[in-house]
């Protein structure tokens, strides 16, 4: 520690962050098992906000749209990083491949209010790029923030196009620690660039690709509030109204703490549950988990 002091300098923000904003809540959850009060002791009150969360028809269709919409993310934005570090690993030319990265890296850096501004431009039916390509080809024009049927769809590729050229940063720094023995042995063997991907690249991004999966299905039940909650509005809000924005409005918005907490702790259960099945099953299968 001494000899590394300024990388431990370095770790302190972000280690006080998750102190803050992730440990010391943990606390305040036993307030899904209470009554809160403004003034005077709290009561204690067992499961009873958990009783009427099971038994509210509107928490079912909220769950289930975070399941789906989660479910939609990882099917479709998952593999995407992937694919993209493979294609950006195959550009021979050095100058040409940073542009690429910096600009395909830039989205992450934009806040949820600026891409749905972006989309909401994008997409709008008079005026919108997407609606005017639409209408070149003799299509109508389609209200896609108000479309029911479009809306998660929108979710997902607006969430694919901020996070996928970040997210390859990870799967890019796995294949330069690959040795390039192998790869100069599969080339004197005939192998071709596609075969050298799929024999060589694949297998040893195997456990990189492992770890995230699991580490992704612990953020399952977070179908992502600031891209939903900038994205929403009152036409569409039946099918994109997921747990976030849920414990968001009856807590913050409506004053209701403890039925909030009792939602959020539920929704954490779940993540945990899932991160801990999902290690266990990846260890029992291919013998790689997270730890």
């Amino acid at each position: 520690m001494k000899k590394d002091w300024v990388l431990y300098v370095l770790l302190t923000p972000p280690l006080l962050y998750f102190i803050i904003f992730r440990i010391f809540p943990l606390f305040g959850m036993v307030l899904a098992f209470q009554d809160y009060r403004i003034l005077g002791d709290n009561v204690w009150v067992g499961l009873k906000y958990f009783k009427i969360l099971f038994n509210s028809p509107v928490f079912y269709n909220v769950l289930q749209n975070t399941i789906i919409i989660s479910l939609m993310k990882i099917v479709f934005c998952f593999p995407v990083p992937i694919i993209l570090s493979f294609l950006i690993n195959e550009v021979r030319v050095s100058g040409y491949r940073k542009y690429v990265q910096s600009i395909i890296y830039l989205p992450h850096f934009l806040s949820w209010v600026v891409i749905a501004g972006i989309w909401i431009s994008l997409l709008s039916p008079s005026g919108g790029a997407v609606n005017i390509l639409l209408n070149f080809f003799h299509q109508p024009s389609i209200d896609f923030m108000t479309d029911k049927g479009s809306i998660r769809w929108v979710l997902v590729f607006s969430e694919m196009w901020r996070s996928a050229g970040w997210d390859s940063i990870i799967y890019l720094a796995a294949i330069m620690k690959i040795s390039p023995s192998l790869y100069e042995a599969a080339h004197m063997d005939g192998a071709s660039r596609w075969q050298q991907m799929r024999f060589i690249t694949l297998p040893e991004l195997s456990t990189t690709i492992v770890t995230v999966f699991i580490l992704n299905l612990g953020f399952f039940m977070n179908a992502g509030f600031d891209q939903v909650y900038n994205l929403m509005n009152d036409s569409v809000i039946s099918v994109v109204d997921i747990l976030d924005t849920y414990v968001y409005r009856i807590g913050l918005v409506n004053g209701q703490y403890s039925y909030a907490t009792a939602a959020s702790l539920f929704k954490g259960v779940i993540g945990m549950v899932l991160i801990f099945s999902t290690h266990f099953l990846s260890k029992k299968i291919s013998g790689k988990g997270i730890w």
